[in-house]
């Protein structure tokens, strides 16, 4: 059987919390280095969370490639470039 990888624990609290706060958030850990990504953390009910898991299913991909693409269409960049 294979070895399992070592878990990483919690990081450690930040010293400065406000310092922490206006930092910027560290580069990500996928090999898309050029991209950014922020955590957009929402609640939902089970069943809507279901319903979500079945239809990224269905389309052969994740959840997170497919909410990306949905607020993505939701919320595009106006003309010029700028955010809305």
């Amino acid at each position: 059987m294979s070895e399992r990888p070592t878990r990483r624990g919690f990081a450690s609290r930040p010293a400065d919390p406000e310092q922490w706060i206006k930092a910027a958030d560290s580069a990500p850990r996928d090999s898309d280095a050029g991209s950014f990504y922020a955590r957009l953390t929402i609640d939902v009910t089970p069943e809507l969370r279901g319903r979500i898991k079945i239809a990224a299913f269905r389309r052969g991909v994740t959840v997170a490639d497919m909410l990306r693409e949905l607020l993505a269409r939701e919320f595009p960049l106006d003309p010029d470039g700028d955010h809305p």
